[in-house]
């Protein structure tokens, strides 16, 4: 064949529905017959619940039934990872809230309209309780307790034995009290599910249309939950609006439905409103570390001391766990560190549950270490390049692995920073951050700079069947899209290794009937491990075809060829080709499909890396924060598709400037959510953010055949810290070393006259002293990191 389309910028196949108006999400579905769902919520963020009276209710005009928990009888749903099954979350509270938001009743009705109006009916006593909110709060030994079986207000926890040891022999200490905050997900479209049951001679006990992720997780946590044998179960994920993170496992609502169908015998749907998704879909992050980094006068790291507080929220679910898995397990980043101590704890508190947001642990550990790298480059006196190159891994380290036990694939940490410094011109930014100083002006100049490693990828494997019928060829994959082009990026691969056109070839997915088995998609896995699994089935595709190319033209295997035109023939004989289609029906007249199935699985995780430098003006004055230049230079390994890779650059970079300077979920001291709408959660619009700068090196991994690693989640990780130093970075010279995100104005006029009255510096007090009572680590157990990454 001419040369390869791999590495090519090739237009998205899955555009064209999408821009017409041709998607079909949850909210689409309306089978003949369907119900609706909406859930009574609780206005109190702890209260013991006394009564629930429904009897109005469920008289009123449209409503077919309202049910409490002891009415619906439901086990809890499956989890999807679970750090404390002590404080597992039940369908609908039972006999205690535990944040504003959680349901307490349902509603079915035969519209959205009757049910809204019902919901208004329900009348629930609540008992208040004291509530806490802030996690550090909740780990005093007087905190009001979420779960009176549990000591405490811990969901999980252990500390290091290294303890303060790691850091003797330093000069200099840095330390400092981080705040990674709270963020919500805000997909475009928020949690959905259409839920039909199957008849007595069905072939499924029910079929689930959902918003997920991970339709065959979720298929498995459906027949685990309710007993059913998972062949049973049917899930379908439609298109998805957005994820991030945020939508995997069966949630609670969606348990209710399922339930709720197979009794009524009826479809059940529910759609989750915009202030619902706010207040009810986990969030993100929401860690708050104390972090101690020493280093000789010469700039290079002694040790790493970390104590991370995540806030699980209200649950010991999958999210309170990041601060004790992925955080830890890329605590080291991209620097030669020889000794670590990181000590977590997970604390319970009356909040909405935290779970995973893009990145998910990965991005508080790049956060952490970077404000520390830049602390300590003003404390020796160091340009804060400077300080990051003397420490960098040195790629002959290669593969590596690190105090925290990662794997690192390959890598050569200089190469991305060298190119954002040049695209970004750093010398004469400096320049003009010196003149604008000199000349006394109100916005001031800050450059931020950030270099991080991530973990994608993981251990699983992944499915993929790829079939050449007489119209093309059809692929079949267990990963699951939802906005990040695989169904570009799968194709490419089966053109690029069977000749077939792209417009030729089907693409299924999300369709656990269809496909037989997935992991979905999270932690930047699928084009790694998914693709890979595309490519080895297309290649067994290929040397079936050759075999059978050779039978029919009398020709050795070893002669057969693919041409330029996308046939199989005779190398040297022009005349002798057969197509694909002809193909296709030779394999079928032997009594089979031109077909073949790969279950992929990737020789480890793998590390992508990368460098971003931001450039922000800063009001002096007001303490308004404008992002005026961002420069991404990512290393995703070996680029299939520039053109992917560049989209998933611009939406994990808009996510993470947004974290930087404008998002953050807030309660006050009672649990009441402070910005539960749109309104007043600050999510960007394109106006807010500078045009975004991108570019790749391209550092390919042994851990799969393409070479590629992941790109979904690192612009995420690498910008939200650029622009936190920038921010600093413009105040330096005023005395300011520290601004927690998000960087408002108003934290960040707080802190310039701070620093003009000489009160200036960075935050730190003692760390909550339940960390010295946590059982100790066991140096032996696996991170189990792979499998952590969403």
């Amino acid at each position: 064949m001419v040369g390869s389309m791999l590495g090519n910028e090739v237009q998205r196949v899955e555009d064209p529905d999408l821009l017409r108006g041709r998607g079909t999400y949850v909210g689409n579905l309306a089978p003949e017959g369907v119900v609706h769902l909406g859930f009574v919520r609780s206005p109190l963020a702890h209260a013991e619940v006394t009564a629930v009276d429904t009897s109005a209710a469920a008289q009123a005009p449209g409503v077919i039934t309202v049910r409490t928990a002891a009415d619906l009888d439901l086990p809890a749903p499956q989890p999807f990872g679970e750090l404390n099954p002590r404080c597992r979350r039940p369908p609908l509270a039972t006999d205690r809230v535990r944040f504003v938001g959680e349901p307490v009743a349902v509603v079915v009705g035969e519209s959205p309209a009757a049910v809204a109006d019902a919901l208004e009916l329900v009348d629930v006593d609540y008992e208040p309780l004291p509530a806490v909110a802030d996690p550090e709060q909740a780990l005093r030994p007087d905190a009001p307790r979420q779960f009176p079986e549990l000591d405490g207000n811990v969901a999980g926890g252990y500390r290091d034995p290294a303890g303060a040891d790691v850091l003797s022999g330093a000069d200099v200490v840095v330390r400092a009290r981080i705040e990674n905050q709270r963020v919500a997900v805000v997909p475009l479209e928020g949690n959905a599910i259409l839920a039909e049951p199957g008849g007595p001679d069905a072939e499924h006990d029910v079929v689930v249309h959902v918003s997920t992720q991970m339709p065959h997780a979720l298929r498995d946590a459906v027949a685990g939950t309710f007993g059913w044998p998972a062949e049973r179960v049917r899930v379908i994920a439609p298109h998805v609006g957005g994820a991030f993170g945020g939508k995997v496992g069966l949630v609670p609502e969606h348990a209710v439905a399922i339930a709720l169908a197979r009794e009524l015998g009826r479809p059940v749907k529910w759609v989750e409103t915009r202030s619902e998704n706010l207040q009810a879909m986990p969030h993100g992050r929401a860690q708050v570390q104390y972090a101690e980094l020493g280093l000789r006068r010469d700039g290079s790291i002694v040790g790493l001391r970390c104590r991370v507080v995540g806030d699980a929220g209200a649950y010991g679910g999958f999210g309170g766990g990041l601060a004790l898995g992925p955080t830890r397990t890329m605590a080291q980043g991209v620097y030669e560190i020889p000794r670590i101590s990181y000590d977590a704890v997970a604390a319970l508190t009356n909040t909405t549950p935290v779970g995973a947001f893009r990145g998910a642990g990965r991005p508080e550990a790049a956060a952490m270490l970077e404000r520390l790298i830049d602390l300590a480059a003003v404390e020796l006196g160091e340009d804060p390049v400077a300080l990051r190159r003397k420490n960098f891994l040195h790629p002959q380290k290669f593969p590596y692995t690190t105090v925290t036990g990662a794997d690192y694939d390959s890598g050569d940490y200089d190469v991305p920073l060298t190119e954002a410094l040049r695209l970004a011109g750093y010398e004469q930014l400096r320049a003009e951050q010196a003149r604008r100083i000199e000349a006394g002006e109100r916005l001031l100049l800050g450059i931020g700079v950030s270099t991080y490693v991530e973990i994608t990828g993981g251990g699983s494997g992944e499915y993929a069947e790829v079939e050449v019928h007489e119209d093309g060829a059809r692929i079949k994959v267990g990963t699951s899209a939802h906005g990040q082009g695989h169904a570009t990026s799968f194709a490419m691969i089966v053109a690029d290794t069977l000749g077939i056109p792209m417009q030729a070839v089907e693409f299924v997915q999300s369709d656990t009937a269809r496909v037989p088995r997935g992991s979905g998609t999270g932690g930047s896995r699928s084009l790694q491990i998914g693709g890979s699994a595309v490519q080895r089935a297309g290649e067994e595709v290929l040397r079936r075809a050759r075999e059978l190319a050779a039978s029919r033209l009398e020709a050795s295997v070893d002669d057969i060829e693919l041409t330029d035109d996308g046939e199989l023939g005779v190398a040297g004989v022009p005349a002798a080709t057969l197509t694909w289609a002809e193909l296709a029906r030779a394999a079928a007249e032997d009594g089979g499909a031109l077909a073949a199935h790969v279950d992929f699985r990737p020789g480890g995780a793998t590390f992508p890396f990368g460098a971003h430098v931001s450039v922000v003006e800063v009001d002096v004055e007001t303490g308004r924060v404008r992002p005026v230049r961002h420069v991404a230079v990512d290393d995703c390994g070996r680029v299939l598709n520039p053109l992917l890779v560049r989209g998933q650059q611009h939406g994990g970079a808009a996510q993470g400037i947004a974290q930087a300077l404008w998002e953050q979920v807030t309660f006050d001291a009672e649990g009441n959510p402070a910005n539960g709408t749109l309104a007043d959660y600050t999510i960007p619009s394109a106006a807010d953010l500078p045009s975004l700068e991108t570019a790749n090196t391209e550092t390919p991994t042994p851990r799969n055949p393409l070479g590629a690693k992941g790109i979904g989640e690192s612009a995420t990780i690498g910008s939200t810290p650029a622009v936190q130093n920038a921010v600093v970075d413009a105040l330096r010279h005023l005395g300011v070393r520290h601004v927690d995100m998000p960087a408002t104005p108003e934290r960040v006029w707080r802190a310039v006259r701070a620093a003009r009255d000489g009160r200036a510096g960075v935050p730190w007090q003692e760390p909550p002293e339940v960390f010295a009572t946590l059982p100790l680590r066991d140096a032996g157990a696996p991170d189990d990191a792979d499998e952590a990454v969403v």
